[in-house]
């Protein structure tokens, strides 16, 4: 089965606690700190493979998580760092955010590899906060929570040249005949499902052909197989239109030549621009000719006249190929819509008021509650520098706080004080 879009949960590594600790050494009843930082949460990243054709694997497993960073331990031990989860996708795989549709990377060469979420930090053990002040912190830093994310992935398959035309006019046959490529081939509509690549040479010189499931009327708006396929020739640098030019089925292939045009330009602009040579399938059947001779007129452009059935016609349709992508540039890969970087937010807060409480949320508030221990001295004033150095306690003020008012964060409740 061929998937070419599909929406995966992803989430990074915690990070590990750090470790309140105190050396225990002999005739010294407490010694220094010793508590060691915690570990990094694991990343997740994705790594594009070549040899993958289809997304389908996601369609079984949709959620993934990175390992969490281990707690950091006393005598100044670190502890271990979270295993990254490495995703494979095909090469091709043009990566999202799912709420907004923001291209976060286009993972376009094989073996590229992309770090979409970063693990959560370390947290740092109570040896980290001795000052000469301060010689016995009985707090540590909490380790940073790992960001997830909700992302699309939608495969746009990298090709040289692509196949278009109406269903039925012999594009999978052609794959076939100037590849070693076998699709499903059969005398009905639809029968190509699924994107078909193929490696074609000629004098020497190689490219790869894409032939994706017929376009009918309306396929720039999703008609038939419409959108679903339409963005796998994307990435292509030219096409070649294969239009039945028997008519054997009762159609008009001049008709069917301008239709097939003006879907492509009202699908991209861009891909309707390409560079394009003219097909004319089954050239050996009755009529053959004379639809020819009116497709050249219609056109006024070259018509190269093939039968796939009887291998017949392809070595200067392949070499005009040829000639015309040595002169074209290699693809580009799609820019995401702003540089990401992958970072945890880990400053962030917002208050907002909940009846007569103002309660203050977000992940740096979570990291700080989690490295103080109020019953501690120490630790309480560094608790009330850090609201200070962060604008926590401007914040509350500009939200209306004042003498009196409760203050909420997370499971501790408070009165402001001046």
């Amino acid at each position: 089965m061929f998937i070419d879009k599909t929406d995966i949960y992803v989430k990074a590594g915690n990070g590990g606690n750090g470790c309140v600790s105190f050396r225990r050494e002999k005739y010294v009843a407490k010694g220094g700190p010793d508590g060691g930082d915690g570990g990094r949460g694991g990343d997740v990243v994705f790594v594009a493979d070549k040899d993958m054709r289809t997304l389908l694997d996601f369609r079984y497993k949709r959620k993934y998580a990175a390992g969490d960073g281990q707690n950091g331990t006393g005598n100044f031990k670190t502890g271990k760092r979270g295993e990254d989860v490495v995703i494979t996708v095909p090469a091709g795989t043009v990566i999202k955010e799912a709420e907004s549709g923001r291209i976060l990377c286009d993972m376009y060469s094989d073996s590229e590899r992309k770090v979409i979420l970063r693990g959560g930090n370390a947290g740092k053990g109570n040896a980290r906060f001795a000052t000469a002040t301060r010689q016995a912190p009985n707090f540590a830093q909490g380790g940073g929570a790992g960001r997830e994310m909700e992302l699309q992935l939608e495969l746009k398959t990298i090709a040289d040249v692509g196949l278009i035309g109406f269903p039925n006019v012999g594009k999978s046959t052609i794959l076939s005949v100037v590849t070693k490529a076998r699709p499903k081939i059969a005398n009905y509509h639809f029968t190509t499902l699924a994107p078909n690549l193929g490696v074609c040479g000629v004098d020497g010189y190689s490219f790869i052909i894409a032939d994706i499931p017929g376009l009918i009327e309306g396929a720039h708006q999703g008609a038939g197989l419409g959108h679903d396929f339409l963005r796998h020739i994307e990435r292509t640098r030219m096409l070649l239109h294969v239009v039945d030019i028997s008519g054997c089925e009762g159609r008009d292939p001049v008709e069917d030549y301008d239709i097939i045009n003006r879907e492509l330009s009202q699908y991209s602009p861009a891909l309707s621009a390409l560079p394009r040579l003219i097909v004319a399938n089954k050239c050996e059947l009755p009529g053959a000719q004379e639809n020819i001779k009116r497709l050249r007129e219609h056109t006024g452009r070259e018509v190269f006249e093939v039968s796939a059935a009887a291998n017949k016609g392809f070595l200067p349709l392949l070499r005009q190929t040829a000639a015309i992508l040595k002169t074209l540039p290699l693809p580009e890969p799609i820019m995401p819509d702003e540089i990401y970087t992958p970072r945890e937010d880990s400053q962030a807060f917002e208050i907002y008021r909940d009846g007569e409480v103002y309660v203050v949320a977000g992940p740096y508030v979570d990291r700080l509650l989690l490295r103080v221990n109020l019953d501690d001295p120490d630790s309480f004033k560094y608790f009330q520098r850090q609201l200070r150095e962060k604008g926590i306690i401007d914040a509350l003020k500009a939200a209306g706080a004042g003498e009196g008012s409760v203050i909420s964060m997370g499971d501790l409740e408070f009165d402001y004080v001046e």
